[in-house]
């Protein structure tokens, strides 16, 4: 993809000036993806730990052990995002480092990480928004049974106390989360993350199970709050509309949608799950596995809901026969691209209309609500000068358009209230390995250099414009 047009660009920038000077800007990271250390201070593996060891998980065979060596480059990490301007830091927390066996006490090592962590970003005025679970699930949970047992919400229940304990004093912004379809869908039933799995009743299992453990850790950590607390969940979400106006494309949106959105929205923001999605699971032979009291405990109040978006799809009702069912009697639902949309660096389809569509249609389904952009962003073939630097200007028009998409949100009424590019770092893109690069900031894996690209120098320069003002960051600025 080039650059926008000028006219897209300014088009762009007066949608983004809309944007109010408290809007929050940020970028996210997660740990397995830049921490490395991934056997220091009495951190245990975790399910990604023992998914790289497994022949052909990986791109490469790559690892998370040693990342972008965060654990041991964090002061000049949260400098460099402090010079960034960016005034919130979207990161999570190792469960196996904070609680290596996944019960028992805290790990002092592992949780004085993230205490430094903390200190460190308040002292440069930027605003931790902690994530508990971002999918590395400790390997002895995961031994025992994983998200498809139900004694493992019970388990993230407590993690969750443990880290409240240590930083609820300091750390305002609380997700539990992040992408439970990811950990359910992609881990359990496609087996292309972590543990591996693929079975579709266990995958269901597993979203409940997660479900109920944000509700559980909620409720802990509201009982536990020594000062009012932002807590949230963040949902991966998109759009799915049928590729025709057919009556089987038309189904299969429907099962998309209510297997896809709905599945994870309804429960926390309506205390229920859908009945078309009870009755799809049902002609599968699937049960959702609710007990009394859970659609009550899961349905405990949040104050933000997390979005993270990079694409939708056009959803199919046959496969490539003309077939309606599969072998087994399964009914087809099958994502098709649009086929005439710029790509990212994974063929993933440019869609930023799409994400101003989504944020009103949660605005409206689920009113109330306000929102932040958790996640956005792109993979493309970065290219570093002679110095490190990458003029990443199919980057900077993505963020430039999806910012803008979602300011034009904001003027149709949608209660949004951030947007963090994912992510701060190059890193470790789980089965890509290292090949894949969403940084703002290039990280040279051999070195662990650190270079600040055009986007990141966009980000910083819309947010100062944004808020009205500015100020020296010791930045090169190019």
């Amino acid at each position: 993809m080039t650059a926008p047009a000028p006219s897209a660009t300014a088009h762009h920038d007066a949608l983004i000036d809309l944007l109010p000077p408290h809007f929050r800007f940020g970028a996210a990271t997660s740990a397995f993806q830049i921490e490395g250390a991934t056997a220091e201070d009495g951190r245990t593996p975790s399910i990604w730990d023992t998914f790289c060891r497994v022949p052909g998980a990986v791109d490469n065979g790559d690892t998370g052990d040693t990342a972008c060596d965060h654990y041991h480059r964090m002061p000049e990490d949260v400098a460099l995002l402090a010079a960034l301007g960016l005034d919130t830091y979207r990161f999570s927390v190792s469960w196996s480092r904070v609680q290596p066996h996944g019960r028992g006490p805290a790990n002092p090592a592992g949780l004085g990480f993230y205490d430094r962590l903390t200190d460190e970003l308040l002292a440069r005025g930027v605003t931790p928004w902690l994530t508990l679970y971002h999918w590395d699930l400790p390997q002895e949970l995961q031994d025992a049974g994983g998200w498809p047992a139900r004694d493992t919400a019970h388990r993230f229940a407590d993690y969750a106390e443990l880290v409240h304990d240590r930083l609820g004093d300091r750390v305002t912004h609380w997700t539990t989360l992040n992408e439970p379809f990811c950990s359910a869908v992609l881990g359990h039933v496609e087996g292309v993350h972590a543990p591996g799995g693929r079975s579709f009743a266990d995958g269901v299992r597993a979203v409940h199970h997660l479900h109920l453990a944000h509700g559980l850790a909620v409720r802990r950590l509201r009982a536990a709050a020594r000062r009012p607390l932002d807590l949230a969940v963040t949902h991966l979400l998109g759009t799915s509309r049928p590729a025709t106006g057919s009556p089987a494309d038309r189904e299969a949106a429907r099962r998309a949608d209510a297997l896809g959105f709905r599945f994870y929205l309804d429960p926390i923001l309506r205390g229920r799950y859908p009945q078309d999605l009870i009755d799809d699971l049902a002609a599968r032979g699937v049960e959702i596995p609710v007990r009394d009291d859970d659609l009550e405990v899961i349905s405990t109040p949040i104050d933000t809901l997390g979005v993270n978006y990079y694409r939708s799809m056009r959803t199919s009702g046959t496969d490539e026969t003309g077939a309606t069912t599969d072998a087994h009697g399964v009914p087809v639902t099958r994502n098709l691209p649009h086929g005439d949309l710029p790509v990212t660096g994974l063929g993933w389809e440019v869609m930023p209309h799409d994400l101003t569509e989504l944020l009103l249609r949660v605005s409206r389904d689920y009113p109330g609500t306000p929102m932040v952009i958790t996640e956005n962003g792109a993979a493309y073939q970065d290219a570093p000068d002679v110095h490190g630097f990458v003029e990443d200007t199919d980057r900077t028009a993505y963020l430039a358009a999806h910012l803008a998409a979602v300011a034009e949100a904001r003027t149709r009424g949608a209660d949004v209230r951030g947007y963090f590019a994912w992510s701060l770092l190059d890193n470790f893109e789980w089965a890509y390995g290292y090949d894949k690069r969403f940084g703002l900031v290039r990280v040279d894996y051999a070195t662990q250099t650190r270079t600040p690209k055009r986007s990141a120098l966009w980000l910083r320069d819309t947010a100062r414009r944004v808020r009205g003002g500015g100020g020296a960051d010791g930045l090169d600025g190019r």
